[in-house]
């Protein structure tokens, strides 16, 4: 098992991730960690989430982006930015586009935060959102911090919910840092349209108790990854 570390220290970080609940259900509790170490977060959002097979209906786009609005606030992430590429398709527009717009977006940024390679859950637009993040942190000369998860809790999420989770052995990864999720649970409950019927979240978070784990998916000048 990988020894807990500090929250690295970064004065800006940027989350770059796909759908409106990526920056709750997967990187809360990692974000209020790095709030309270000193960080300024901030959330690039790619899309409105408007064909969520979770929760659809008219005006699903406006309702998640309130429900993103309503969690970053608790998190304690400074600034967001969403936009509207096509939810589901996402992968249909080019990695440099979109790495383009990042880059500029968070110019000021000294890190750039976002899910492991195969996007934890193997969601086309998560792996796309990963490859964005990259690009842009090459581009800028910043690290990129993937969100990942050990082998054991991929292993039992792919056992218990038939889903092609992806998980780390512990060589491949390279930070484990403790983390409270009291703000996590509280923001999870603003993704209301997205929560009600998914009780993947729940149980991941049950399965990592305290811990959550990251890959340096990018570090400049040494990119071996």
């Amino acid at each position: 098992m990988i020894s807990p570390s500090p929250v690295p220290a970064f004065e800006t970080m940027t989350i770059v991730c796909a759908h409106p609940d990526d920056e709750t259900f997967g990187l809360g509790a990692l974000v209020t960690a790095f709030v309270d170490a000193g960080t300024r977060v901030e959330l690039i959002c790619l899309t409105a989430g408007e064909h969520s097979t979770l929760g659809a209906g008219d005006g699903l786009a406006t309702r998640r982006s309130d429900e993103l609005l309503c969690a970053a606030e608790i998190l304690g992430i400074a600034g967001v930015t969403l936009h509207h590429y096509p939810d589901g398709s996402l992968a249909g527009v080019p990695v440099h586009e979109l790495a383009e717009e990042v880059a500029t977006a968070a110019s000021h940024t000294h890190a750039l935060l976002t899910y492991d390679h195969g996007g934890i859950t193997g969601h086309p637009d998560h792996q796309h959102a990963t490859d964005v993040a990259i690009a842009a942190g090459r581009h800028l000369g910043v690290p990129v911090l993937g969100w990942a998860l050990t082998a054991h809790v991929a292993e039992q999420l792919r056992a218990e919910f038939d889903a092609p989770f992806v998980g780390r052995d512990d060589r491949d990864l390279d930070l484990a840092i403790t983390v409270d999720r009291s703000r996590q649970h509280t923001a999870m409950t603003c993704h209301d349209s997205q929560l009600q019927s998914n009780p993947v979240p729940h149980r991941r978070i049950e399965l990592q108790g305290a811990l959550e784990h990251l890959r340096e998916l990018h570090v400049p000048d040494h990119d071996s990854r």
